[in-house]
């Protein structure tokens, strides 16, 4: 019924209690997962849980904040793409958030390595023709903007995707959309101080939005502040129906055909 578009269930505190959480999404009618990656030296990992179950997919990529580690070329990211279950390159994008306290006091210009890795997991995506998982903290022009001058304006060779974990104003999800992305939402929209988060999730078409735990992170509101895990998903389902006046039921067809859709390229 429910799918979570975004999990990293390869982390040790969720792959530790891996059974305990898949008997925890059978009960919650979670029915699939998308196991994110985030670093290569993690891809083995998470390509195991998506072959080793007939409900998990995987995908392939290097989180913009990680460094000191294996830097993708345009071959490293096609090769695992194009290996069974790997749905989609990323996650990947722009994060500038912090940049006194967790960049060391570097600026925007010092991170040119960020906006080259994400054009090289573009360029990956549109090659191997499997949609980006975005990541964009505190660097929305330059996101929209990398994406605009990689081509991915929702035409022809365009891979599209979804801006996931959505934190950012109505005025860059109306950009997403124009180019073809889909939005994801996380358990942040069950936070008390969310309102802005919910205001855009109101505009979103229905047919382009999705949820996600983005877990272990970001529980939804009753489990705030403990460890996320997949099977939370159907309160960002329940907050997003209430938002729109629907069924949860309907959020649940309606995200999970997007899901199909946008990853594993069934037709609604």
């Amino acid at each position: 019924m429910f799918t979570d578009s975004h999990c990293h269930l390869s982390m040790p505190e969720l792959s530790a209690e891996l059974p305990a959480i898949r008997e925890a999404m059978q009960q919650a009618r979670v029915d699939r997962a998308l196991c994110i990656c985030t670093t290569m030296e993690e891809f083995a990992d998470v390509h195991a849980l998506a072959v080793g179950y007939d409900n998990f997919w995987a995908s392939v990529g290097v989180h913009p904040d990680t460094e000191g580690l294996t830097e993708p070329s345009l071959n490293d990211l096609l090769q695992r793409a194009a290996l069974p279950k790997v749905v989609a390159i990323g996650e990947t994008g722009l994060d500038y958030y912090g940049m006194e306290d967790r960049k060391g006091g570097r600026s925007i210009a010092d991170l040119e390595w960020q906006r080259e890795r994400f054009r090289t997991h573009i360029r990956a995506a549109r090659a191997c023709g499997k949609p980006l998982v975005i990541h964009t903290r505190s660097a929305s022009d330059d996101t929209i903007a990398i994406l605009r001058e990689e081509g991915e304006t929702g035409g022809q060779g365009a891979a599209g995707g979804v801006f996931h974990c959505f934190t950012e104003t109505a005025e860059v999800a109306r950009a997403a959309l124009d180019l073809g992305f889909h939005i994801s939402f996380s358990g942040i929209l069950t936070f008390k101080k969310a309102q802005d988060i919910r205001d855009v999730a109101a505009f979103v078409p229905l047919d382009r939005t999705l949820i996600e735990t983005d877990s272990p992170y970001l529980a939804p509101v009753p489990y705030r502040g403990k460890t996320n895990n997949p099977s939370y998903v159907p309160f960002v389902a329940k907050q997003l129906a209430d938002i729109r006046g629907i069924a949860v039921e309907e959020i649940a067809a309606a995200t999970t055909a997007n899901f199909n859709r946008l990853f594993l390229k069934e037709a609604a």
